[in-house]
C-alpha cells in the first residue's frame, strides 16, 4: 500500500498525493471528467440566465449525485451560489446532512460561503478549475479571493483541496471570458 504525501502548493492549496504514479494518472483523468461538468454546468446557467458562470457537482462513490450552476438570479438569492446549490441538492438526494463521503467539483476557486458551506458539508475532497482571478476580472467581488487564502482556516480545512492543472484549469478559466458578454453583472 503506497502511502500518500500531503503536498502544500505555493498558491496556498493543500492536496495529498500517493506516490505511485497510476494512481495519480487515475485520478487526474477522473478530476478531468468531474470537473468538465461542472464547467458544462457554468455555461448553462449562464445560456438559461438562472445566474453567473458558476457550475459544481457532488460526486459519491464516482457517481455523480447532482450537478448544478448558479441561481441567483433565477431565485433572486444572494446565497444560491453554485456550491451551496449542489450541497442543498446533494444533501436532499441523499437524505442526510452532511456529505463526508462525497467529493465537490467547482468550476471556480469557491468564495468564502461557499467554502463555509463545503467545510460543514463534510466533504472529503474539493477540486476547482478556475482561480478566484478569473471570476474578478469580469467584475465579480475581489471578496471572494482575499476573505480566505492565506488564512489558517483555508490552509487547515479538514478535507483535500485541490486546483485543477493544465487543461482542465484552462477550460474552466475560459468561462468568465466567453460569458461576459453574455453575463451582465448587477
Amino acid at each position: 500500500m503506497e502511502e500518500a504525501k500531503v503536498l502544500e502548493t505555493k498558491d496556498g492549496t493543500i492536496s495529498v498525493a500517493s506516490a505511485f504514479a497510476g494512481h495519480q494518472e487515475v485520478v487526474q483523468d477522473r478530476d478531468h471528467k468531474f470537473l468538465t461538468k461542472a464547467v458544462e454546468e457554468a455555461y448553462k446557467g449562464v445560456d438559461c440566465g438562472d445566474g453567473g458562470p458558476f457550475g459544481a457537482v457532488v460526486v459519491c462513490n464516482d457517481e455523480v449525485v447532482v450537478s448544478c450552476h448558479n441561481m441567483v438570479l433565477k431565485h433572486t438569492d444572494p446565497t444560491a451560489h453554485a456550491e451551496v446549490t449542489a450541497i442543498r441538492e446533494a444533501c436532499k438526494k441523499l437524505n442526510r446532512i452532511e456529505l463526508s463521503d462525497c467529493e465537490i467539483y467547482a468550476s471556480c476557486e469557491p468564495c468564502p460561503m461557499c467554502f463555509g458551506a463545503i467545510h460543514l458539508s463534510r466533504a472529503k475532497r474539493l477540486v476547482y478549475g478556475a482561480k478566484a482571478e478569473a471570476a474578478i476580472a469580469i467584475g465579480f467581488d475581489d471578496f471572494i479571493a482575499d476573505a480566505l487564502r492565506g488564512t489558517g482556516f483555508y490552509q487547515k480545512a479538514s478535507l483535500e483541496i485541490k486546483r485543477a492543472d493544465g487543461n482542465q484549469a484552462m477550460i474552466a478559466e475560459q468561462v468568465f471570458e466567453k460569458t461576459k458578454a453574455k453575463f451582465q453583472m448587477y
